[in-house]
């Protein structure tokens, strides 16, 4: 199973600022830079997110609107049911972090790679990431100010912040992408790094703050042990769900392979920037449970979709007597 190399680079990151924490105009420094390449960052996601392809997507309204269901409706559900597994396997700052994990967004590129694998539908994986990505940045947050509330150390003050951090920058990447959406493809592998590079700035400012709070001493071995296994279980519900209830709502194989990957997947890319900004001080124990969601739910589906790789009804051969069921989706058989 994979090691996301880029897991490594964080992890090194928190050792990083675990031995070298940013202080006193030092942090003043990293902070001011995080929130720069935060905004940034957005502004780059609104300029890559083609709006033509958005649009056309709408076809596939019943595949996108389970895909998102899942991502904002069950996932958030099982969320608050794990609060029943505190004070057992998680402390309240480890819970807080589970159930903001359970509110940010699908992934975009880490399912379409397994979508495509298992030889599933590829376009619809594309356009439901990128849904779900758009529609986080405002949901998330209101998910957040609902479920977290002051507790998750969430205020008015972050809505607000939200809407000029991470909104206005996406918005204006769409509104420029017209004059600059060349350049980003012609550079798209050099932007890449500038996206991995910000999201490490702000994983080192985040733990760098933790560190200085004093905040890790909370976390045991025995704690990271409980948080692994309510994750697992986590995973393997959604895994369950999104496979079974797709084929309940009479999705063909290749729609829900798409929706099985982008349904229960969570966006460490995403994530992060937004708890940096709703959490402060304490975003590295609300980054931590999302950080390790993000390498399990890398590990076991690239199991699933090496799997699914090999199954003959992938191909585009149905069983004899078992009709195509068509769904809207816009899947072409054969």
């Amino acid at each position: 199973m994979p090691i996301d190399p880029y897991i490594l680079l964080l992890l090194g990151t928190v050792g990083l600022a675990a031995l070298l924490p940013a202080r006193g105009t030092g942090a003043d420094v990293a902070s001011g830079a995080s929130t720069a390449a935060i905004a940034f960052l957005f502004f780059l996601y609104g300029a890559r997110l083609s709006t033509r392809e958005a649009l056309d997507g709408f076809k596939h309204w019943r595949l996108h609107v389970t895909v998102l269901a899942c991502t904002f409706a069950i996932f958030p559900l099982l969320g608050l049911a794990a609060r029943g597994f505190v004070p057992v396997l998680l402390t309240e700052p480890l819970y807080q972090g589970l159930l903001f994990l359970t509110l940010v967004p699908s992934t975009i590129q880490s399912s379409i790679a397994f979508t495509s694998m298992a030889r599933g539908n590829v376009p619809a994986a594309i356009c439901a990431g990128s849904f779900s990505s758009l529609v986080g940045i405002v949901i998330t947050p209101l998910l957040a100010a609902s479920l977290l509330g002051s507790s998750g150390g969430f205020s008015a003050d972050s809505l607000i912040e939200i809407v000029l951090q991470l909104l206005v920058p996406f918005l204006a990447g769409q509104v420029l992408r017209r004059w600059i959406g060349r350049f980003i493809t012609r550079h798209k592998k050099v932007l890449g790094l500038v996206d991995r590079g910000s999201i490490l700035l702000v994983v080192y400012t985040a733990f760098s703050e933790g560190m200085v709070q004093g905040i890790w001493h909370q976390v045991s071995p025995a704690r990271l042990g409980g948080l692994l296994v309510v994750e697992a279980l986590l995973l393997a519900v959604m895994l369950a769900l999104t496979w079974y209830g797709a084929k309940a709502l009479r999705f063909d194989r290749a729609d829900r392979i798409a929706i099985q990957f982008a349904g229960s997947k969570k966006s460490l890319a995403a994530g992060l920037p937004m708890a940096s900004v709703l959490f402060g001080a304490h975003a590295s124990l609300a980054v931590l449970p999302l950080m390790l969601f993000h390498q399990m739910q890398l590990m076991v589906c690239a199991v699933i979709a090496k799997r699914r790789s090999h199954d003959k009804e992938l191909s585009g051969q149905v069983p004899a007597g078992e009709p195509r069921i068509a769904v809207g989706t816009g899947t072409r058989s054969g």
